[in-house]
């Protein structure tokens, strides 16, 4: 009297479905940071060329 088996079977699937929807999405967080990062580093760069500019129009 196996009744149980196949319940079993279906929730260790689902069980494993989330864990790997889990890692996908830390994957994506990490991603996304590493993009963010990135992002604000051209914008680090951009405002130092633009008060490096200001700084030139104000000595002349």
């Amino acid at each position: 009297m196996s009744t149980g088996g196949a319940g079993f079977s279906m929730l260790s699937f689902f069980s494993s479905f989330g864990v790997l929807i889990y890692l996908v999405l830390i994957g994506l967080s990490i991603y996304c940071l590493i993009l963010f990062i990135r992002l604000a580093h051209r914008g680090i760069k951009a405002l130092d060329i633009y008060i490096n500019e200001k700084k030139d129009q104000n000595r002349y």
